[in-house]
């Protein structure tokens, strides 16, 4: 038995922090019952990206909808309404991943809908929240990036700022911060026997990654600034070196690696060098350091490095992207899974990363666009599933 097993959630959502969220929970065993709009043509992320899977389906979309239903619906038709709130009287939870002036609009507060369920969770994820003067905007992933300071802290120091090369990474931490929220907010009602509504945005989980960065100016008024090579901001060798034949990312946070490191390289005589005698000190005078690092490590290859030092220390090599998907590791892990598709049997995706008793999740690919209409929307048998 999966662990959401039972777990009711409708959800009006497209592109990627609601679909991102529910879709943890749809693979840890809850029912998931996207809603779409027939007339728009459903989840945008139906026709997202150059790599399609017939009429109303794209890779795109398959990556963030997994063993999820679908349904079509007009929230502002009288007849779509009705089945809403039909449907939603039997949730767990309502779902909602529109503009922060939407759920007012179109009554999908627990304020609209408590009379339904009094147990019943309302989940808001819009670009700004729901109760400022910016409710109304539209907003995306890259604009959160932007505004909240971290394009301003991410590439090489006398670069332009860019933002974090995976795509949706503010769309991805948001789903994830709005699956815990939802979560505990039901907890709660099965205990209370009361709902409510729960609320984040893309602009304040994207504030929230700046971390320590933005606890440092808060109190002591310190500016991060970028690093060289990605490194750390206050310790070092925290950062990337370059081999012969490409690049090593070494993370010499305690004294221990740092000796560990010394020892591999053959040269320990740094130990006598004062500016080298602390992690801290080490990263005050990284523009010293990382020439004579990079001078050793250029000797032999990355594969070499990671032979000699794996286990010792805390290193990776900087992979590409199909570096990285090829990559021993992630074929012994397992995590990348096949997950059949009526259009392409041999279809591929990352397995969720959650285990359970050591077994990774079954997925199984989001239904058409309408497929589940017949079941859900029995009166509604007219407005089948979408060619």
């Amino acid at each position: 038995m999966k662990p959401l097993q039972g777990l009711r959630v409708l959800s009006i959502e497209q592109f990627g922090a609601a679909p991102y969220a529910t879709m943890f929970l749809a693979d840890m065993g809850a029912e998931v019952i996207k809603l779409e709009n027939l007339e728009s043509g459903g989840d945008p992320a139906r026709y997202t990206g150059p790599y399609r899977l017939g009429e109303a389906d794209s890779q795109y979309f398959q990556t963030w909808n997994s063993n999820k239903k679908s349904i079509t619906l007009d929230l502002k038709s009288a007849e779509g309404r009705a089945q809403f709130e039909r449907l939603a009287a039997d949730m767990d939870a309502v779902v909602d991943n529109l503009r922060g002036d939407q759920p007012a609009k179109l009554r999908l507060q627990y304020a609209d809908l408590k009379h339904l369920n009094p147990r019943l969770v309302c989940l808001h994820i819009s670009a700004y929240g729901r109760d400022n003067e910016r409710a109304a905007w539209p907003g995306y992933d890259y604009l959160m990036q932007a505004e909240t300071g971290l394009m301003h802290l991410t590439g090489e120091p006398d670069g332009p700022p860019s933002r974090f090369g995976a795509p949706s990474i503010i769309d991805q931490t948001t789903g994830l911060t709005a699956a815990v929220g939802l979560l505990g907010a039901i907890l709660g009602a099965r205990s209370s026997g009361i709902g409510c509504d729960v609320d984040t945005c893309l602009f304040d989980v994207a504030l929230h990654q700046l971390g320590y960065a933005a606890t440092w100016y808060l109190n002591e008024g310190a500016v991060t600034p970028r690093q060289a090579r990605s490194g750390h901001l206050s310790v070092g060798p925290v950062q990337t070196f370059a081999t012969a034949d490409g690049w090593i990312f070494i993370m010499c946070m305690t004294q221990k690696f740092w000796l560990a490191l010394l020892d591999a390289l053959g040269r320990t005589d740094l130990l006598a060098r004062p500016e080298f005698a602390t992690p801290t000190s080490r990263g005050e005078h990284r523009q010293t350091l990382t020439p004579l690092l990079d001078a050793e490590l250029r000797k032999h290859g990355t594969r070499f490095w990671l032979d000699r030092l794996g286990g010792l220390l805390p290193v990776a090599p900087v992979n590409t992207l199909v570096e990285a998907l090829e990559s021993p590791a992630v074929r012994d892990s397992g995590v990348v899974r096949q997950v059949p598709h009526p259009l392409r049997p041999d279809f591929r995706m990352l397995a969720n990363p959650l285990r359970f008793d050591g077994q990774r999740l079954q997925q199984a690919v989001c239904a058409p666009l309408g497929a589940d209409n017949e079941e859900l929307l029995p009166s509604r048998v007219d407005q089948g599933a979408a060619p």
